[in-house]
């Protein structure tokens, strides 16, 4: 006979998983939604022009919120704008030119993610281009594997193509210390990584868009708190909550934000604290903190932000793909008819580019928002055609 107080091995684990799995099930719970509904309706009935336009930042908020059919839910007053929130998309013309300059090179071997093979760049090639004319690029699901690749073949330059925001940023600083701590010389990365609350300084400062309300990424907060979304109620006085991605996370986030609104007191709220400490993960931002500084970026659509980037800190210059090359960003022509840039900025939605559905679909991207999954025009037309 077992005891209770002894558990087999991986049995609490399982446990964990049953109950997260259970809270999921409940989170979209048809009745839990409409109460949730019912509570956005009625504080929306009290805003003035009984409107809000809300903008996600986290393509996996713009999936969820197509995927679950909440866009279609939503009451009439409220516009949803999605914003820069897939990394794939907000990747610069002269960010992707950047990188077919180096596969292209004699004994450099290009490791990135799937999504980003496909982007287009100068002329309409892409990286998957790149490879069919016989350029070394390999497709990794880890940026560790990119280190077993460079163990493996002393003699090519691995370079890997470091994208994403704060979520993702961590692991590529862990495996830059890692590649210190095994000496391989031959790997180095080019760091794509974003930041996101510059960003959304710069949307605030766009009169076209009219946010005026950010539901804020989940993902990110996990690394990096609260804090840096607190200039939005502090120096905009406009609301920001943090969300998770089931449809209860997601409207409930949006109650929060209507009622902010409502009584004129805008907050920076979490709507996520089941994964989301106020302050972040310490670990992760002092992963951030050792390997990388602040510098400025190139975003596609909202042009050079300054310290909106990640770049190597000076003990890990040598690690930096750019420099090592001898590559430099140069002014990139954008893709021909492409409106990418105007979607991220909330400026217009995709089918009001002439291109979407018509030249541009998934199976043939004009743009990066119709190549990621997590791309708003993919998004559009895989759920709203």
């Amino acid at each position: 006979m077992v005891s209770s107080m002894h558990t087999e091995p991986g049995t609490e684990q399982a446990s964990q998983a049953e109950d997260l799995g259970n809270l999921d099930n409940q989170l979209q719970d048809p009745v839990l939604c409409r109460q949730l509904l019912h509570r956005l309706e009625a504080a929306l009935a009290d805003l003035p022009g009984q409107t809000m336009r809300f903008m996600e930042v986290c393509g996996t908020h713009t999936v969820s919120i197509f995927q679950s059919g909440l866009r279609s839910l939503l009451p009439a007053g409220i516009t949803h704008l999605s914003g820069p929130g897939c990394p794939v998309c907000v990747t610069h013309d002269a960010e992707v030119a950047a990188f077919l300059e180096m596969a292209a090179m004699d004994n450099v071997c290009l490791c990135t993610f799937g999504d980003l093979i496909r982007v287009p760049g100068p002329h309409g090639q892409s990286l998957k281009h790149a490879m069919a004319r016989g350029a070394r690029v390999r497709i990794v699901y880890s940026p560790l594997e990119a280190l077993d690749i460079a163990a493996k073949n002393p003699q090519w330059t691995v370079v890997f193509l470091g994208i994403g925001f704060e979520t993702t940023a961590p692991t590529v600083a862990a495996t830059i210390l890692t590649a210190r701590q095994r000496k391989l010389a031959n790997f180095c990365v080019f760091s794509l990584h974003k930041l996101v609350p510059p960003a959304l300084k710069v949307l605030l400062r766009d009169q076209d868009a009219h946010i005026d309300a950010f539901l804020l990424p989940g993902h990110v907060a996990m690394v990096t708190g609260l804090a840096p979304f607190a200039f939005l109620a502090e120096d905009w006085q406009v609301p920001g909550c943090v969300a998770g991605f089931t449809p209860a996370d997601i409207l409930l986030a949006l109650c929060l934000l209507a009622e902010d609104l409502r009584d004129g007191t805008p907050r920076v709220q979490n709507a996520y604290a089941r994964a989301v400490p106020e302050q972040g993960n310490p670990r992760a931002q002092d992963l951030l903190h050792t390997v990388f500084e602040p510098r400025d970026a190139l975003w596609r659509g909202l042009g050079s932000i300054p310290e909106s980037g990640l770049g190597l800190a000076p003990d890990f210059a040598d690690m930096d793909a750019l420099a090592r090359l001898g590559i430099s960003l140069h002014e990139t022509p954008p893709l021909p008819g492409c409106r990418c840039g105007e979607v991220l900025k909330g400026r217009i939605e995709p089918r009001d580019c002439p291109l979407f559905a018509r030249v541009c679909t998934p199976l043939d991207p004009v743009g990066p928002c119709m190549v990621s999954t997590e791309g708003s025009c993919a998004a559009y037309y895989k759920y709203s055609l």
